[in-house]
């Protein structure tokens, strides 16, 4: 008689994940009416199924260099993924008065937050000086992949949300702005003392591979838009409408192939150039969505890459659970794991509110952005790519902490961001204060009878 215990694990775990990529869309609406999150849910099957004697592999980079290097791909396909869809999201404008709130989470949270995580790692944790940054630059960025509850809808919604704005945005550049202090981990293993080395870090991958990944961002973005709208692959909406006589634009599977190709061109030669490719995918796609911004053209690419990413999603999360099944967690401390609950509830919330403090939000709106940044897929990235980089000693220690850390993100931001963010919206707290009753030159622009889009 044919046993269930006897089936393959291959096929098993094809079929669940099959089973779970059929439900995720309704599971996702359902689970938010009780408070939770997709990722919860997920993480959760994926560790009972790694914990029953259903012949699954076992996933732990701290021991695995094939693992490591496995997980290195997946999540930067992932995060790269997110960033386009992150950006393609995106309706305002770039300018100075738009995106001003956005530069205080980069230039003073994001490195707070890195130099704390680092000191506690080596005080706390006892963790080498290079290992310590390497964690520190790993725990930091809002991740782009599981902050999607948080981040700003579809293209061409027309709604102000500055709360959701400033978590979208800041995750889309934050990830760049994590690897400087990434290579500053690896330049500093076998390090005793400063150098010249941390002149030529600070010439080189903080300013020049950043520098390089928006300009070949900025071009193959606007590559991508001459490409699409000079061949006159779309009209404006008004010219769509159902039932009209006019022409109807034509779309294939194409537009797909058009995305994915920028997508994986952005970063390609962001790379070979030596580049943050993470900053190139998200400029890049900022930048294809300020051309033709009526267009539906945006909302169609935003869907196609948002199923893409949904599907990696799945697997990512199933994945995270064998991996929390594995033993990951084993070498866990009680001085690690506090260094994780300080990070999701004192240090991002407290150097939030300070970066915060220079903008227009009510405080109320504050206090979400400067909570809900949300850990996750991108600190594995960091973590991998370190680990197959340079020699980092304390390795098991290193993932056992950074996978506590985003296990309780991904639990208490899944069941608070929800109502924190209605809450906010309830008390008007996400609107910046000094343009909440005005007209301003993000909204889409006004159809020729006098209608908004």
């Amino acid at each position: 008689m044919l046993s269930f215990l006897d089936l393959d694990p291959r096929i098993l775990s094809l079929t669940i994940f099959g089973l779970g990529m059929m439900l995720a869309v309704s599971l996702e609406k359902l689970l938010a009416r009780y408070w939770l999150s997709l990722p919860i849910l997920y993480v959760a099957v994926g560790f009972a199924l790694g914990s029953l004697p259903l012949g699954f592999p076992h996933l732990n980079p701290a021991i695995d260099g094939f693992d490591s290097t496995a997980l290195e791909y997946t999540t930067e396909f992932i995060v790269i993924v997110s960033l386009m869809a992150a950006g393609i999201a995106i309706d305002r404008p770039v300018n100075w008065h738009n995106w001003r709130q956005i530069w205080p989470l980069l230039l003073i949270a994001m490195p707070l937050t890195i130099g704390l995580v680092a000191f506690l790692g080596w005080w706390a944790i006892g963790l080498a000086p290079a290992s310590a940054i390497l964690l520190g630059a790993a725990l930091a960025p809002t991740d782009p992949v599981l902050a999607r509850s948080v981040q700003v809808g579809p293209p061409g919604e027309g709604q102000r949300h500055d709360v959701r704005f400033s978590l979208t945005a800041e995750a889309g550049l934050n990830d760049g702005m994590a690897f400087p202090f990434t290579y500053l981990g690896i330049a500093a293993v076998g390090m005793t003392s400063l150098g010249a080395w941390t002149w030529e870090w600070a010439a080189f991958d903080l300013v020049y591979r950043i520098a390089a990944g928006c300009l070949v961002g900025w071009a193959v973005g606007r590559l991508g838009a001459w490409y699409v709208f000079e061949r006159e692959a779309d009209a404006p909406i008004e010219e769509i409408d159902e039932g009209s006589e006019t022409k109807q634009p034509q779309y294939s599977t194409s537009e797909g192939l058009i995305v994915l190709g920028t997508l994986l061109l952005a970063y390609g030669l962001s790379e070979i150039v030596q580049g943050y490719g993470f900053i190139a995918v998200f400029v890049g796609a900022v930048t294809a969505r300020q051309s033709e911004i009526r267009s539906r053209y945006h909302k169609i690419s935003h869907h196609f890459i948002d199923q893409i990413e949904q599907i990696v999603l799945v697997a990512v999360l199933f994945g995270f659970g064998l991996m929390l099944s594995s033993g990951v967690l084993s070498p866990l401390t009680w001085p690690a794991a506090l260094v994780g609950f300080a990070l999701v509830f004192v240090i991002r919330p407290l150097s939030g509110i300070l970066s915060e403090s220079l903008t227009l939000l009510p405080w109320k709106g504050k206090l979400a952005v400067a909570f809900l940044g949300v850990r996750g897929m991108g600190s594995i990235y960091y973590l991998a790519y370190g680990q197959n980089s340079a020699a980092f000693s304390g390795l098991p220690l290193l993932w056992a902490t950074a996978s506590f850390t985003i296990l309780v993100s991904i639990v208490v931001h899944g069941i608070l961001s929800g109502p924190f963010i209605t809450y906010v919206e309830s008390c008007r707290g996400h609107i910046n204060t000094d343009c909440a009753d005005e007209l301003l030159d993000w909204k889409l622009p006004k159809r020729a009878d006098g209608a908004a889009d």
